[in-house]
């Protein structure tokens, strides 16, 4: 594409003033990407209480719980394909801005809920706006830096989430020792406006000079069939019966949907994800690892806060404070993952970093109600290396794949492929664990009144609800009650490390091993201030 010889020397001019204040940009991505990924922390720590009856929490079902965390992540993920279209289109800046605002209002609505229902149609409008700031964070990142600093500072945005499960859970922790639940959302709001200030101030557009048009009818198969697929799987858990016929219509369904999704977007002349980018083994790995790394871990962390806060009988601030070295770990080595990267190759690194993530998983089977806290911070500590190890890896490997100018599309993919992981994990193994505890906990149900019987049966904090109405004749059914999620989530722990031990497999197989030296501009991605300005300027 020709520039003419002024608009060159304007865009010589902005890029080196945006390379000066890069590292003052990449701090407001990671402040943006912060309470997006804070939100979903945070009401990991709070399911407990706002599983409680009123006026302490909403009394929430497990199946509502699980859909108070899936209406934020299908929504958006599902609109991450046009959210990252929009972006190389219009414009990253703008997409952002849109994005935190919408979040921003979302959150304040949540926090005045008065039923579960509302919670979620809430969750879904967060969803909505993140699905506009995490590809343009990553997107800009892309255009700010140059190709030799973009692992380091892809290393610190994924890191950032670190930060974020290290202050979301003590946060949410401190918010509901003090105030009512909802304050775990009203949080959002200030946050929400020194990123819109900091945003206008500091961080640069950039757009794709020859964007596709919008392709609406892929978004709408894939939020269909998304939303089919994981309906199936959460009301399969609910009924322990996957063979029930609205299971097999919801859950078959969305797979066809989904199928149709592929075959249309294969041959569309706009798609919202191009296919062909899949046709790379290294790239279908990277993004496969990303989605089977998060299945695993947004499950185990849907069960973990019951097993601390239910189980171990912890605050929600213990609970937080018990996440801090996984935070830290993703924090620490999250930046430095590439140079184990440069030594050893993407490779050997990832399928490290997904048998640590793997072992960690399978400790959770050998848990019970008396496991020191010395041996869970250990096992938080081996998740967290291992995820640090396998994030930032991959990620680069999916956006360094594309051009600069497809940035919004690359990070879309990337991040569809997490949170669609991450969704299907509380789905899929959150139904695993209601149907393993709830076909050990009925045999114990008989001091429970007949009408009740069906609702203390459906999660543990049901069951101890029920228990705490009996009174003294409750207390056999509480030591129940723990023993059968205890089962349950050596169960679903076991199935958790399985999914991690397919992701270290698939890196082994397809991620690219340790590349050969490369020496000059084209291969260090190292510039003169021209080079620089023709990569930011887009």
């Amino acid at each position: 594409m020709s520039i003419p010889s002024g608009a060159r020397a304007d865009a010589s001019q902005i890029s080196e003033a945006v390379h000066r204040r890069r590292w003052a940009i990449l701090v407001v991505l990671m402040f943006s990407l912060l309470i997006v990924v804070l939100d979903n922390s945070i009401l990991n720590v709070a399911v407990k209480t706002i599983a409680s009856p009123a006026p302490t929490g909403l009394g929430a079902t497990q199946s509502q719980l699980e859909w108070a965390i899936n209406a934020y992540t299908l929504v958006f993920a599902g609109l991450l394909f046009t959210a990252g279209l929009l972006g190389d289109r219009i414009g990253r800046k703008k997409t952002l801005l849109f994005g935190i605002l919408l979040f921003g209002t979302g959150s304040a609505l949540a926090a005045m809920s008065g039923s579960p229902a509302q919670l979620i149609t809430w969750r879904a409008l967060m969803g909505f706006g993140a699905a506009f700031v995490m590809p343009a964070t990553l997107a800009v990142l892309m255009n700010v830096f140059e190709r030799d600093e973009q692992p380091k500072a892809i290393g610190i945005w994924a890191g950032s989430v670190g930060v974020a499960i290290a202050i979301g859970p003590i946060t949410g922790g401190l918010l509901l020792e003090h105030f009512w639940w909802g304050s775990i959302f009203l949080v959002n709001v200030p946050v929400v406006i020194v990123a819109l200030i900091a945003m206008m101030l500091l961080v640069p557009d950039s757009r794709d000079p020859s964007p596709g048009r919008i392709d609406p009818l892929g978004v709408v198969l894939s939020i269909v069939g998304l939303v089919l697929l994981v309906y199936g799987i959460i009301r399969g858990g609910q009924l322990a019966d996957f063979a029930d016929p609205v299971v097999l219509l919801s859950s078959i369904g969305g797979l066809l949907v989904l199928a149709g999704f592929v075959w249309h977007e294969k041959r569309s002349t706009h798609p919202a994800i191009d296919i062909s980018y899949f046709r790379e083994p290294s790239f279908s790995a990277a993004v496969a690892a990303i989605a089977l790394v998060f299945f695993a871990l947004m499950g185990v962390t849907f069960f973990s806060a019951f097993y601390m806060q239910s189980v171990r009988g912890w605050t929600a601030l213990q609970a937080g404070l018990m996440l801090l070295p996984l935070a830290a770990t993703q924090m620490i080595f999250a930046p430095r993952a590439r140079l184990l990267v440069d030594r050893f190759g993407a490779r050997a690194t990832c399928t490290g970093g997904m048998l640590l993530v793997a072992i960690g998983l399978a400790a959770f089977a050998l848990f019970d109600d008396t496991t020191p806290v010395w041996v869970l911070c250990l096992l938080f500590f081996v998740q967290g290396t291992g995820m640090a190890h396998v994030m930032t890896p991959v990620t680069v490997s999916v956006m360094q794949a594309l051009p600069r100018e497809k940035a919004g599309s690359g990070s879309a993919v990337n991040n569809t492929f997490r949170q669609v992981g991450g969704a299907l994990g509380v789905a899929v193994l959150g139904s695993v664990l209601s149907t393993v505890y709830r076909g050990d906990i009925e045999g114990h149900l008989g001091a429970v009144p007949a009408g009740a019987r069906e609702a203390a049966g459906e999660s543990i904090e049901a069951t101890l609800g029920i228990a705490d109405k009996l009174g003294p004749a409750g207390a056999p059914l509480i030591a129940s009650a723990n023993d059968a999620f205890l089962k349950a989530m050596h169960v679903t722990a076991i199935g958790s490390a399985t999914i991690a031990l397919v992701g270290a497999l698939v890196v082994a197989l397809f991620l690219p091993g340790k590349p050969p030296a490369e020496d000059g501009p084209d291969g260090s991605g190292r510039g003169d201030r021209s080079v620089r300005a023709a990569g930011a300027g887009r």
